[in-house]
């Protein structure tokens, strides 16, 4: 499927693009720029579900990293000495990259080809991927890792826009059904993989696993992955990159590293009202430049818009569960990392099973009641978890995390398909930088918070039920200095610990669930779009 020559493409159209673009020559047989609708690749009815699959392969393998590596943290740590936070930046490193990347992908798609964008990709992260692998201290591994991160974060957007391209508008439901997997089936993979990698053969399986996926993939790719028109590359927004670059990454280092520098630090209060700054003029720029990075007048697109707050809070969501229960399943249950991921592994199934079946369901009835009710369930769920304690039974998180996933595998690609599917063709780009850049962000910044709050309540509670227990037990209280009084103490001890990190890691999982359940008013406003392909958005 190649690019619509100058050719094929009627006289009044050219005679558009010359009035746009007169900086550019006629000549004969130049591909016409894709944002006209005339240039796009015309999607193949019958043969979609071939490339989408091989999309899928990016998008899992980029999600999948990011949980995958989270377990090997502790063996890494062993092999290479060096304190906890400076492992950690293992996963800083790569995070901080993401928000230079991700901005970029759409201006890199328009200038050198969404297929060659990914299938470049691929190749970049299976090579990035396997020097993790070979890496021979913390320092390379950390590089290397931010080197990954590069491609990591151009495989999403470019995915997400190729799919849009290759996939006719009756059937972009049940195509975003199989390309969710990656986004939502990978996040709680991860932990399961990673467990058993980490804990029953080597941590540097989990970076060489990509290595045969990756280039397999890109192999397929160039194959078989169709060719779309190119868009027209406009001058790059330095100003507009610099200023997004700096903002994302010191708000992402400050969400990273608020726990350990201290939330109220001059370090991240620094960071933050630099970032905002540096955001802030962002946002100046691109609203003034003729050709910006980041066409933010995307967000007029009232649809686009609420799809993306919607997105927000169930990546939160999202995170929450994936981060919050293996972590409560170890240290307050004592299971190894595999057998943590195993309990999880249920609910990742459900997910796989169902979304499939409501990309079909997309395409019939919309998305208003699928995301309605999904956000519903999902806040249920979620609610349910608010009664974890270290005394549950594996049946209840089984139980409660298939409920909770039922609701995310009915409303998360409702949601993201209706905000993309909302906007103009040529801005599917744009739009697909921007979501993946809102669930990056605010999907670590809302782990933050929620990791800040469960600490912070975790000391608080601790405090005081230690003070309420000391006062109770009065002149009874166990001697310390004797073995049987220092057994009895470090016993009760233990048993606050896990009492009261219970109880914060609970009240995360309310206040989750508070937020899902009030963002369900904004899911009844979704419809499907009514607008046919190539014509522009309508700005509500």
């Amino acid at each position: 499927m190649s690019g619509v020559t100058q050719d094929s493409v009627p006289g009044e159209v050219r005679q558009s693009r010359q009035a746009r673009h007169p900086e550019l020559p006629e000549l004969p047989g130049q591909a016409e720029p894709a944002d006209v609708a005339s240039a796009d690749a015309v999607p193949d009815p019958a043969g979609w579900v071939l490339p989408v699959l091989i999309l899928v392969v990016g998008m899992f393998m980029s999600v999948l990293d990011v949980t995958i590596v989270n377990v090997a943290v502790p063996s890494i740590q062993k092999d290479f000495g060096g304190s906890l936070d400076d492992v950690l930046w293992i996963a800083t490193g790569y995070t901080l990259t993401l928000g230079v990347v991700v901005p970029l992908s759409g201006w890199l798609g328009d200038r050198f080809g969404l297929s060659t964008i990914y299938v470049t990709a691929l190749v970049g992260f299976a090579v990035g991927s396997a020097a993790c692998g070979l890496a021979w201290n913390l320092d390379v591994l950390i590089f290397f890792r931010v080197l990954q991160a590069i491609p990591g974060g151009l495989l999403p957007v470019a995915a997400m826009s190729l799919l849009y391209r290759l996939v006719p508008k009756q059937k972009i439901g049940a195509a975003m059904g199989i390309f969710g997997l990656g986004i939502i089936f990978a996040p709680a993979v991860g932990p399961v993989l990673g467990g058993y990698l980490v804990q029953y053969v080597d941590w540097r399986l989990v970076f060489y696993l990509n290595v045969p996926v990756g280039l397999l993939g890109a192999l397929v790719a160039r194959v078989r992955l169709p060719e779309v028109a190119r868009t027209y590359a406009h001058k790059f927004d330095l100003a507009g990159f610099v200023t997004v670059a700096c903002g994302l990454s010191s708000i992402l280092l400050a969400a990273e590293e608020g726990e350990s520098w201290g939330w109220t630090g001059y370090r991240i209060l620094m960071l933050v009202v630099g970032g905002l700054l540096c955001l802030a003029l962002f946002v100046v720029i691109e609203l003034e430049v003729e050709h910006p990075l980041l066409d933010l007048r995307v967000f007029q697109v009232r649809q686009f818009t609420n799809s993306i707050i919607l997105l927000v809070v169930m990546q939160v969501n999202l995170f929450a569960t994936v981060f919050f229960v293996p972590v409560f399943l170890q240290q307050g249950q004592g299971k190894e990392a595999f057998d943590a991921g195993v309990l999880i592994l249920p609910q990742a199934i459900v997910t796989a099973v169902l979304m499939p079946i409501v990309g079909r369901l997309y395409d019939k009835i919309g998305p208003r009641w699928l995301s309605t009710i999904g956000m519903a369930i999902c806040a249920y769920g979620t609610y349910l978890m608010y009664g974890i304690t270290p005394d549950m039974t594996r049946g209840a998180i089984i139980t409660w995390t298939c409920i909770r996933a039922v609701g995310v595998g009915l409303a998360m690609m409702p949601m993201m398909t209706a905000g993309l599917d909302a906007v103009a063709p040529e801005q599917h780009n744009q739009a697909s930088a921007l979501n993946n850049v809102a669930r990056q962000v605010f999907g670590a910044l809302g782990l933050a918070a929620l990791s800040a709050m469960a600490s912070r309540q975790e000391a608080q509670l601790f405090a005081d039920r230690a003070a309420l227990r000391t006062s109770a037990a009065g002149p009874s209280h166990p001697d310390p200095h004797t073995a049987r009084g220092f057994a009895s103490i470090y016993q009760q001890y233990q048993h606050l610990n896990l009492e009261v990190l219970g109880t914060s890691y609970g009240n995360v999982f309310l206040l989750t669930a508070v937020v899902t359940a009030a963002s369900v008013f904004l899911a009844t406003f979704l419809r499907s779009s009514d607008r046919p392909a190539g014509s522009a958005p309508r700005l509500e």
